[in-house]
């Protein structure tokens, strides 16, 4: 009832009369009378924007008798903003020049990757503000909160250590991540692992996130979405910030960023050191986050290099087993794990060299190097394991089993180079790209102590093995503009993938092999821009991604799965007024041999992902901002989807038997993708004063928000079976934000946070085992089982999320 009454208000909003109107006009050239094709055109503080057209015109429509403020950005000038009074039904604003920059800028490093208005796809954009006012230690997922399609979950329940993102169902290993176009996604699991990233959202300066297939990116192919992070921005003065944040759960932020402004007009530096601390909602889930950011830079006309380094260190308390199924109700913060050092201990460090260069007038180029170093350990204690699966001889024959504590290690380095090379012409833009990645990862495993340790010595080192792999992607990108308000895209993308591993052959014998896999990537699309108040636009796609490593390690050739191929149709209509924004992205997905797990064991015992031969995610994505008066905005969006697998077997192990039921099952949801997701926020100005006619008066904001999401019923695997779902839930977050600009210092802010201040109880994210078990009923014997129908039971662990909780941040910005 509320999402419908939220969207009744909105198409009402939509059909309100407008009053009087006036037309504003202009075209863009650069100082040589060249027309700037696809220049960004925006009213500030409004909803309202275009681009400019093949002739570099433009045309807006605003309210009659207000002042605005005109902004006018185009990649390598100068911005240029203009004051407009709107008193005459037409102004004409004549011919704009453009300078260009007199030092480059860094948006060539990511412009290959990213997507604009001209472009026929769905994206949403995140500038500082809208990150820093969310912004109070969370990782970096719960940022993205907002935007459509997305589902955010935690480990320990608050949003701090272990946490995950989906967007449109699809889960991390499916999401495409690049920083400063350098892929940042696990080369062998596909994952993000953003808790190695402590307080990276604070170096963010903007956030562009593709759903669908998007772009063509670097690194693994996004194959439901793409989340493209830019850190490098000139700040041309020096700067200082000091942040910090206490909250519940013992949670703890403290950071300080530094920066040097532009030295003797050619030299930047900045960097950032933080320490995030959180006794998690869950008991013993406990996260040690520290990080820095390091980033320096020498530009003049025509070069920028620019060079990064950043690290994150992490100590979790492991909460990944989950919660009983049958503790929900009763104790909803039990963790399992009970040893002291049950612990996660990794450190990440990235290494990032762009350069980039204006060659000619009209072309521009970016080359990235990067290496990212990745080492360390999750810690185990384990009862009664056996000492056979240690390679441990007992000096007692008759003991086979023992207690131990073991270390399993991730010792791996990733390196390559990513580049760009960028062509515009008066109706066109293309930009060839790619890059060139290669992954070695080191796996090993440690007992540091057991109660029977046999011949073994301390750090007895039970198993190793290698991986490597190549991963190489070349792409072209073209945008056409067919007539003034048509424009053509065009995307054609290659890339190859070639594994190295220790696997199993077909005679079960553990031995190096090695694979090869050859993708073509295509996606066309047209954009129709009749006015600034609508932009249409429809695209189709076709993507491919390999398996990951655990499905080649942990098979023979012969029950190894396929490659994935997903084609996405993607249909859009946006509406801007200058105090409404509507907009509609409807999608369709369709998957050949999609990878889901299915409960079968392979032909080496391993647990397998099935390719399924046809699947698809259907949906429509509807957007609304609103601003009936100053200082209050509405801003909303809802996704309704269907998430269907036609035909799969579900394998059951029958604990009477020893073997496997083989059922098969038609026309059923896939697991975590709920049919409706929505979001609200409605944000107001309490006080908004401003002190001194000068652009550098001192001023006064107080603002309030209200936060609001719903998250449809899921199922937690691919059956469709209510016993083995989530339930749907309604979070609602209060936000208060006090700023003084220019009182002493350049900012004095205070953010509070009240999240889930109705103490919903709810669980994001959870885990299955399905079993039959005719002769035995485990429930009195284990609390993670719960029936499913007749002698088949669920083995369940929850992952709950933290009722009413607190963040209070305060920045100091010098």
């Amino acid at each position: 009832m509320f999402q419908k009454f939220l969207w009744s208000l909105a198409l009402l909003c939509l059909t309100q009369n407008l009053f009087a109107q006036t037309t504003l006009e202009g075209t863009v050239k650069n100082a040589d009378g060249e027309a700037l094709v696809g220049a960004n055109i925006q009213i500030m503080e409004t909803y309202l924007g275009t681009i400019t057209n093949a002739e570099g015109r433009f045309s807006l429509e605003l309210k009659s008798d207000q002042k605005y403020r005109l902004a006018i950005s185009f990649i390598s000038y100068e911005r240029l903003e203009i004051e407009i009074d709107a008193s005459k039904e037409m102004i004409d604003l004549g011919e704009l020049s453009l300078d260009r920059q007199s030092l480059m800028m860094d948006e060539f490093t990511v412009e290959g990757t990213r997507v604009g208005l001209e472009d026929p796809m769905a994206f949403s954009n995140l500038d500082k503000d809208a990150i820093e006012k969310n912004n109070l230690g969370q990782d970096l997922p719960f940022l993205l909160d907002q935007t459509p399609s997305v589902v955010v979950t935690s480990d320990a329940g608050a949003g701090i250590g272990y946490t995950g993102i989906r967007i449109r169902g699809s889960d991390p290993t499916r999401i495409n991540v690049t920083i400063n176009g350098v892929p940042l996604n696990d080369s062998e699991s596909q994952g993000v692992f953003w808790v190695n990233m402590p307080d990276f959202a604070t170096s963010v300066d903007n956030i562009q996130i593709q759903r669908g297939l998007g772009a063509s990116s670097n690194g693994g192919s996004a194959f439901g979405a793409t989340i493209n992070l830019q850190t490098n921005t000139l700040k041309t003065k020096p700067y200082a910030v000091l942040s910090n944040g206490i909250g519940s759960f013992n949670s703890r932020r403290h950071n300080l960023q530094l920066g040097s402004g532009l030295i003797n007009n050619h030299w930047s530096f900045e960097g950032r050191l933080s320490q995030i601390t959180s006794d998690g909602y869950v008991d013993r889930a406990s996260s040690q986050l520290r990080s820095y950011y390091l980033s320096g830079a020498y530009m003049d006309e025509k070069t920028l290099v620019r060079a990064n380094l950043f690290s994150g260190h992490e100590i979790t308390y492991q909460s990944w087993g989950g919660l009983p199924v049958n503790y929900i109700d009763t104790n909803r913060t039990w963790n399992p794990y009970t040893y002291e050092n049950e612990v996660d201990n990794y450190r990440q460090t990235h290494a990032q060299l762009h350069w980039n260069q204006q060659i000619a007038k009209n072309i521009t180029s970016n080359f990235s190097l990067h290496y990212t170093k990745g080492a360390g350990f999750y810690e185990q204690y384990r009862n009664g394991d056996d000492l056979a699966d240690y390679g441990i001889v007992a000096a007692d024959s008759n003991v086979s089993t023992s207690d131990l504590i073991r270390r399993r290690w991730l010792d791996n380095d990733f390196y390559g180079f990513v580049f760009g090379l960028h062509y515009q012409q008066k109706r066109y833009k293309m930009t060839l790209g790619g890059g060139l990645n290669r992954y070695l990862g080191d796996h090993f495993g440690e007992v540091v102590w057991a109660r029977n340790a046999g011949d073994s010595e301390i750090r007895h080192q039970y198993y190793q093995n290698d991986g490597e792999k190549w991963d190489g992607n070349i792409y072209y990108k073209l945008n056409y503009q067919l007539t003034n308000n048509l424009g053509l895209y065009a995307d054609l993308q290659y890339r190859y993938v070639s594994y190295e591993f220790l696997g199993f052959n077909n005679d079960l014998e553990n031995v190096d092999q090695s694979a090869e896999l050859h993708f073509f990537n295509p996606k066309l699309g047209l954009t129709f821009i009749p006015s600034s108040a609508h932009r249409v636009y429809g695209s189709i796609a076709m993507g491919n991604r390999e398996p990951n490593r655990n499905d080649f390690t942990e098979s023979t050739p012969d029950s190894r799965p396929l490659a994935e191929t997903l084609y996405d149709l993607e249909l859009g209509y946006e509406f801007k007024k200058s105090n409404i924004y509507a907009a509609a992205n409807g999608y369709f997905m369709y998957y050949q041999n999609q990878l889901v797990l299915n409960g079968q064991i392979n032909d080496v015992g391993a647990s397998i992902r099935e390719n399924v031969p046809q699947s698809y995610r259907a949906g429509l994505e509807l957007m609304f901002g609103w601003e009936p008066v100053k200082g209050l905005h509405w801003n909303a969006n809802t996704t309704i989807s269907q998430n269907k697998i036609l035909e799969f077997t579900e394998y059951v192990d029958n604990w009477d038997t020893w073997g496997q039921e083989a059922i098969t099952h038609t026309n059923t949801d896939i697991a975590f993708s709920p049919n409706l997701i929505a979001f609200s926020e409605l944000d107001y100005d309490i006080l908004n004063k401003k002190i001194g006619a000068s652009e550098k008066g001192s001023s006064m904001i107080l603002n309030v928000a209200w936060i609001s999401k719903y998250v449809g019923k899921q199922y937690i695997d691919n059956t469709t079976n209510d016993t083995r779902a989530l339930d749907a839930y309604w979070v609602n977050d209060l936000r208060l934000r006090y700023q003084l600009k220019n009182w002493g210092l350049q900012e004095v802010g205070l953010n509070f946070m009240l999240r889930n201040f109705l103490n919903e109880k709810f669980v994001s994210n959870a885990w299955v085992y399905r079993f039959n078990s005719p002769s035995y009923d485990p429930r009195p014997d284990d609390p993670y089982v719960n029936q499913s129908e007749g002698a088949y039971y669920n083995r369940i662990g929850l992952y709950p999320q933290a009722g009413i909780n607190f963040m209070l941040g305060l920045d100091l910005k010098f």
